[in-house]
């Protein structure tokens, strides 16, 4: 505790640092009040069933992700999965289509052209999510919750239906601004605190519903509510693990002599990445999940049949089946995107490096490539097990928004975020020669999370 405070008053002596940290609180109170604010014409007191169906399943998921605005018929209901939509269709492009592959190689420019694409991407994404979101809203409230440009009126006017996709377009684009200006002026990559912070602030009132639900009378009782709290702190350090765990690969560098000083003749490391990718996989996967249940406007899953019913049951197996395939594949993708062994072997070569009893050059770079594709496996499927995990403790009697925090993206972004957050803090604070948040002074951060924008 002594350290902690200690390190508190290290940030307030930052200028800097505390001004972003101000930043950051002061763009995320600007997304969170924006989440209650509800489209105009509709009556927030006739929003219980929208909640309702929310509870639980893949809406509670949506729900999640937009910190409660989904259903609450905010201005921000259909939150920042839209952008995260348009950036990885964007991202796989650039692995197939020539065009985005050069735009890539031409530096801040081309960065700059990219950015812009996937801004009128995530405008015609949520174009097309916006319709589908009203149409399940309509069905869920009375035609007089949302009807009161014309109290007369027995179904929503087209005023309502136009202004409304323009409101939640505008909403999207103006989170995803929030986003960036976080990322610029703030601390941590501001989309992915935008989704952590919506995650973070549904988690009192799972908690409280599990409790609730366990001090009934076939609840178990406080005993079994508590040993769900150590699993859950269990899996927290098995996450933990994941985002930090490394394979060290030792590398010499030869010596050299310049004038009168001798560089090099040291043995070092290069950490290579358990999981590389970080949390991309599953929250890339998790977005093509979506996919269906949008296709058919958020429809309550009772209401479906066929392969509709079957990928938007969130704890059914078919669903759970193709989303740890899909998180395995991605994992595999975005570490072949993120981590490139001949750049890693050419800067070795420059700096007169090699790894012992590999050649310099090609070897060295297949050596390296055969190590990231030995461990991203056993990374892979134990990020695939996290993400099902909501649907095994479900199994168990857990209430369907407190298994949501048992593993999943939710937990994950959770752990990814704050040691990327803090990782940041400790970096300030240690090029100013204070003491960080360890005793070693390092936490290791997960970098790769965020979307850029």
């Amino acid at each position: 505790m002594k350290r902690f405070i200690q390190t508190l008053k290290n940030i307030y002596r930052i200028e800097d640092l505390r001004i972003r940290i101000m930043y950051t609180l002061g763009f995320i109170l600007i997304y969170r009040l924006g989440s209650y604010v509800v489209l105009p014409g509709v009556d927030p007191s006739q929003l219980s069933e929208l909640q309702a169906q929310t509870q639980d399943g893949i809406l509670g998921l949506l729900n999640m992700f937009s910190g409660g605005a989904f259903s609450n018929a905010s201005i921000f209901a259909l939150g920042i999965m839209p952008y995260i939509s348009a950036s990885i269709v964007v991202q796989l492009l650039g692995v197939a289509v020539p065009y985005f592959q050069k735009l890539q190689k031409e530096g801040e420019s081309g960065r700059k052209k990219i950015n812009q694409i996937t801004r009128y991407l995530t405008v015609l994404i949520t174009g097309a999510q916006a319709p589908a979101y009203l149409a399940n809203l309509v069905t869920q409230l009375p035609p007089e919750a949302i009807s009161p440009f014309d109290p007369m009126a027995t179904s929503p006017t087209t005023y309502f239906m136009i202004s409304s996709v323009v409101i939640l377009v505008s909403g999207t684009m103006f989170v995803m601004w929030l986003g960036e200006r976080i990322t610029d002026k703030g601390i941590g990559n501001g989309i992915s605190l935008l989704i952590m912070v919506g995650i973070i602030a549904q988690l009192p009132f799972a908690l409280f519903a599990e409790f609730i639900a366990r001090m009934e009378e076939q609840g178990g009782g406080l005993v079994v509510f508590l040993a769900e709290i150590v699993i859950l702190m269990s899996v927290i350090v098995l996450c933990i693990l994941l985002v930090q765990g490394t394979r060290r690969i030792p590398v010499q560098f030869a010596k050299r002599v310049v004038g009168n000083k001798q560089y090099g003749g040291v043995r070092q490391y290069i950490p290579l990445k358990v999981n590389s990718a970080g949390v991309m996989p599953i929250i890339f996967a998790q977005a093509i999940m979506f996919i269906p249940i949008t296709l058919v406007g958020f429809a309550d899953s009772e209401a479906l049949s066929g392969v509709a019913a079957a990928f938007s049951d969130f704890h059914g197996f078919w669903y759970n089946l193709v989303f740890a395939t899909l998180i395995i594949l991605f994992t595999y993708f975005y570490t072949a995107i993120t981590v490139n062994p001949n750049q890693m072997a050419e800067d070795m070569k420059k700096n007169g490096g090699f790894i012992p009893g590999v050649k310099p050059g090609k070897k060295t770079a297949e050596f390296i490539d055969n190590v990231m594709s030995k461990i991203t496996l056993p990374g892979s499927l134990f990020l695939a097990f996290v993400a099902v995990m909501p649907a095994i403790v479900s199994q168990f009697g857990v209430t369907g928004q407190f298994a949501q925090f048992f593993g999943g993206t939710s937990l994950l972004i959770m752990v990814g975020v704050v040691l990327d957050t803090l990782q940041q803090i400790e970096s300030h604070l240690l090029m100013r020669h204070y003491d960080g948040l360890t005793k070693s002074g390092r936490i290791k951060g997960r970098r790769s999370m965020g979307m850029t924008g």
